[in-house]
């Protein structure tokens, strides 16, 4: 009877276990647009680590590095600490990152976060996403597919900031400089529509790259789509003085547009 109610016991455990293995972290980096027209000149940004499909939880993250490369220069952002539920109604609360990019010339302006890795207990090792997103302002497109020298990156072969829903993502992985062969992409939609997965295996969707480090992807529907790409950073040394793997992960958020209701 004892090892039955330790069995019960230590099912739910083991089975949520499981489930946090399924789950796919994301550094979320989300511009307010990605297309400056007219007179707006400036845009919002904010950053925060969460499961994007599932609408969290929010996970504690640190910005170790940041900055924004527009035609050769780099301008650096001063971020807002700002503490908000781990989940909806919990008074545990994480980080997130708030702050506003001036706009000071045309340009294509690809803003990247370089975090502090995070220790994940279930898989024994580091984790580090290195995540951009790109935008364009006031008509100058050029320079959206070059590489900004990131130690994980995803360099995109289709124009990032005039993607419709339907059109097929493309992009190369590049790990230390190098193309990220035959390496899984997860890619998630951010739900902000509280859309629920048929089954645990839509939550996370998954591609590979192929021999040279291309991907691709067809985006379903419109909205905000993470792409991380999970490469390998050697080893790291954690808080108790041991060596552990470093996962190192090239993410990128594109947006997709609605079809215009005339092609629909």
């Amino acid at each position: 009877m004892k090892k039955l109610l330790k069995s019960i016991i230590l099912f739910p455990l083991i089975l949520l276990s499981f489930i946090s293995l399924a789950k796919a972290h994301f550094l979320v980096l989300l511009p307010d647009t990605d297309n400056i027209e007219g007179a707006k000149r400036e845009v919002k940004l904010e950053a925060r680590f969460t499961h994007p499909m599932e609408g969290g939880p929010n996970m504690e993250f640190k910005i170790l590095d940041s900055g924004v490369l527009v035609r050769g220069e780099k301008i650096n952002l001063n971020w807002e600490r700002v503490l908000i539920p781990s989940m909806k109604g919990s008074s545990n609360r994480v980080s997130m990152y708030k702050t506003t990019l001036k706009i000071t010339k045309p340009g294509v302006y690809q803003i990247y976060v370089d975090p502090e890795p995070y220790f994940e207990p279930s898989e024994k090792k580091y984790i580090k996403q290195i995540t951009k997103v790109i935008i364009q302002a006031l008509g100058m497109e050029e320079g959206w597919d070059e590489p900004i020298g990131l130690k994980a990156e995803i360099i995109p072969l289709i124009k990032p900031f005039a993607l419709w829903e339907g059109n097929t993502f493309k992009g190369k992985v590049l790990i230390n400089g190098e193309p990220a062969s035959n390496i899984e992409v997860e890619v998630e939609y951010l739900n902000t529509k509280n859309l629920k997965a048929p089954y645990e295996s839509f939550i996370t969707q998954v591609v590979k790259t192929d021999e040279n480090g291309y991907f691709e992807y067809t985006i379903p529907w419109a909205g905000w789509w993470g792409f991380s790409a999970i490469g390998e950073g050697g080893k790291i040394k954690g808080a108790d003085g041991k060596e552990y793997p470093l996962e190192l992960d090239a993410v990128i958020w594109v947006k997709a547009y609605p079809k215009p209701k005339e092609v629909k």
